[in-house]
This record gives structure tokens, sequence and C-alpha cells, in this order.
């Protein structure tokens, strides 16, 4: 897809604050620190629009973006992020939660894990989660180019035992750095539209 605008919606956390407009939405999920707005950054062609931070547990609402006036990529609160206080995490969890659990927008969740590390317990318990629910998950195992291309279908394969992902939900290699599997993205992400 060829991206020609996209900009910030709203920052939310309550669901009076979601956008209005009916367009499919996809959810980014992952570990604080993951590389989801690295992800969106070079799905939608921008530098940082998506604000990329070095320090972990700075998304701490759910951020809409609008790209091409036709969809939107909701980035959540980054999970696994121990540093926040208790009361804090639980708040995002409830969100978090509220958003997954009641919008009828949302198409699809992209979880994004790290290929060079098996996915974590937080990893397996939110895929868990999606399938418990009934969301389409696709699995994107990004920072590829840190890996030889001749590991990759070994690290592939961790990622698709240890969270035992069903035979369905798809698992694309990506860099943010190279733009590798972004076509591909945008081509499962058209399917779920």
């Amino acid at each position: 897809m060829k991206v020609t605008s996209s900009d910030i919606v709203i920052s939310a956390v309550k669901p009076e604050q979601y956008p209005k407009a009916p367009m499919p939405e996809f959810a980014l999920a992952g570990r604080s620190n993951v590389g989801k707005s690295s992800f969106i950054n070079k799905m939608i062609n921008r530098k940082n629009l998506a604000r990329t931070s070095s320090k972990p547990g700075k998304t701490q609402t759910l951020n809409f973006f609008i790209i091409n006036n036709m969809l939107h990529f909701v980035d959540v609160p980054g999970y696994g992020y121990a540093k926040a206080p208790k009361t804090e995490r639980d708040s995002w969890g409830k969100m978090i939660e509220t958003y997954l659990s009641t919008r009828e927008q949302l198409k699809a969740v992209i979880m994004i894990v790290d290929l060079r590390h098996a996915p974590s317990k937080d990893d397996v318990t939110m895929y868990e989660y999606f399938k418990h629910h009934d969301l389409p998950c696709v699995v994107v195992a990004t920072k590829s180019d840190k890996i030889p291309k001749g590991k990759w279908q070994k690290h592939l394969k961790v990622v698709r035992e240890t969270l035992q992902m069903d035979k369905s939900d798809e698992l694309l290699l990506f860099s943010s750095e190279t733009g590798q599997g972004k076509d591909q993205a945008w081509g499962v992400i058209k399917k779920f539209m």
C-alpha cells in the first residue's frame, strides 16, 4: 500500500475519546521497547510520527494514527514493564482490555516480537488472551536485520512453537531498518479490511 497521508488523531484513555470514524483498526501490541513505534514509522514512511524512546514504558495511552483516511493503527501501552507502579500498570491493563474487548472497528491485533529472542511469558500470555477472545492476530518478528539470513527459519520456528501459534495466524519477518516485510505486512492488513 502506498501511504500518502498519516497523522496522530488522539491519545485516548477511555472509550468516549476513541475516534468515531467507522474505519478498520489494527492494534499494535508488544513488550515495552520491542519496536512498535519503529514498526509504525516504517509502515507509514515517516521518521518519527510514532515517538520512539530508549526508555521502556513511555506509551501510556491508546495512540490512534490515521493512515490514508482509511484505517487506524492503534499503539497500545507495552506490557511487561516492571518499573511503573503496580496501580499504574493495572490501570493500563484495564484500559487495554476495555479497548480490545469492546471495539467493533478492531479487525486484528499486530503483535510485535523480537526475532532475536524466544517470546517471553508475557508474550505467551498476550497471545493466549487474543486467542481466548477470538481476536485475529498477526505476529511480526522484528529486528530480522540483526540475525544472519541463514538463521531466520530457526528463529521463526522458536517464535511459532513458544507461542503455540494457530496455523491460521500469520508470522512475518520484519526489519524497521531495511524495510524487509513491509509490503508483506500491508498485504496481510489488507486482507482484514
